[in-house]
């Protein structure tokens, strides 16, 4: 048995003869992780924190699906999901991962394993860590037999290259681009909320400034006398002391002095135009207001769920799985799940009677009841279903109802399923 330390692995770089991947739109693959801060915007922290409190509650779990069922295996695979390194939780990984994935369209994982070799000589992992990592610039390289590399530089200058099947990149808003979420160039487009943005810190100012307005002078006091600036002076600290100390709103002054007061017409930005600014950022993002609010419908949430936190997590899941298992352990229905559990929309009464209406008939297996109410599969139930004696097959209700011999062909039926 031949044991290797991945963890030294990693930091060494490749000898092999390499050039950089080939894109269709002429663009080398080069990308820096750097883009322009949005973040300053209160609106957009809000956000996205949303987004990272909901998918902290994922719980993921190795499982081998055969058909329609899911079993739970507890592997390496497993006990590296529930703790990813010595530094982080389960929920501060996904938390840790989740704001790299939102900040900069891509986040980089890393997974630490050990290698040895069977009986038959196939390689074979037992997976230890899993790191996030934030490279600062990011190159893929592909070497002459066609493999890919993702060739990784930090701030602190470091760099390490390393195979492309080794790491999990999850993308967002992976569109124009061949190798990263973003734009061309691998970056977040920020061109059009950075408009919204604007317009928003504009108004925000403009408020501001109004409010300071109304703090500004009131009033112009006019003397009917000539005074010197002795008498001026001593004229304006009377006039100071009248303000102090008159607590009734109304300023004595004698018939040598006139009070001109200055009228305001202070314009404040009304509150429906604030909302839709407010609103129009929270769209960018997919979180609607009464989300971000806390004060959301079944159905509200539902469409949150369904719309921008779904497409995520299913996203997670391939690519979780497409690094952690070979082709041929995936062939077998090894697969990395993130359930939902505290992010099921629908009340648990709904929840409860969509369980017994298909349980009843023997249509769902006692485990996806459980995943139902986002809870994970137990190894004790893998292939069971249960089914009520309160049905009976149509074609034969009138001679169970009567006791006649299709009450033996029914039962019959009901162990056969």
């Amino acid at each position: 048995m031949i044991k290797l330390g991945w963890l030294d692995r990693i930091f060494k770089k490749s000898n092999r003869e390499s050039t950089y991947a080939q894109m269709l739109n002429g663009y080398t693959p080069i990308f820096s992780q750097f883009g322009k801060d949005i973040f300053a915007s209160d609106v957009v922290q809000q956000a996205i924190n949303c987004i990272v409190m909901e998918m902290k509650k994922l719980n993921p779990q190795h499982v081998r699906e055969k058909g329609g069922d899911s079993a739970p295996i507890n592997s390496d695979r497993q006990r590296v999901l529930n703790k990813p390194n010595p530094i982080m939780t389960k929920s501060d990984f996904i938390e840790k991962v989740t704001w790299m994935l939102m900040l900069h369209y891509n986040a980089f994982i890393i997974p630490v394993y050990d290698v040895w070799y069977d009986e038959n000589g196939k390689e074979q992992r037992n997976y230890r860590a899993l790191y996030p990592v934030q490279p600062a610039t990011v190159e893929f390289i592909e070497d002459a037999a066609g493999k890919l590399f993702v060739k990784m530089r930090f701030a602190n200058t470091y760099e390490t290259t390393l195979p492309y099947d080794d790491v999990i990149h999850l993308k967002y808003r992976f569109s124009v681009n061949e190798f990263m979420g973003g734009d061309e160039t691998g970056n977040p487009d920020y061109s059009a909320l950075l408009k919204t943005l604007q317009i928003n810190e504009d108004l925000m100012n403009g408020v501001s400034a109004a409010v300071r307005s109304s703090f500004a002078i009131n009033g112009v006091v006019k003397y009917h006398t000539m005074m010197d600036d002795g008498k001026t002076e001593a004229a304006l600290k009377e006039l100071e002391e009248k303000l102090l100390h008159s607590k009734s709103g109304f300023l004595p002054i004698d018939l040598k002095a006139e009070f001109i007061p200055i009228k305001k017409d202070v314009k404040l930005v009304d509150a429906d135009t604030l909302k839709f600014l407010d609103e129009k950022i929270l769209r960018y993002f997919g979180v609607p207001l009464a989300i971000l609010t806390g004060d959301y419908t079944p159905a509200q949430y539902e469409a949150f769920y369904q719309k921008t936190l779904e497409p995520i997590i299913i996203s997670w899941s391939d690519e979780f799985s497409r690094v952690l298992f070979s082709d041929r352990e995936r062939s077998f229905g090894n697969k990395i799940r993130f359930f939902p559990k505290d992010l099921i929309f629908m009340s648990v009464d709904q929840t409860l009677e969509m369980v017994r209406l298909l349980g009843d008939s023997g249509s769902l297996y006692e485990n996806e009841k459980r995943v139902a109410f986002g809870l994970h599969p137990l190894p004790e139930l893998v292939g069971k279903r249960m089914q009520s004696l309160n049905y009976v097959d149509v074609a034969i209700a009138d001679k169970y109802q009567i006791g006649k011999s299709g009450e033996d062909e029914n039962k019959g039926g009901v162990e056969d399923e």
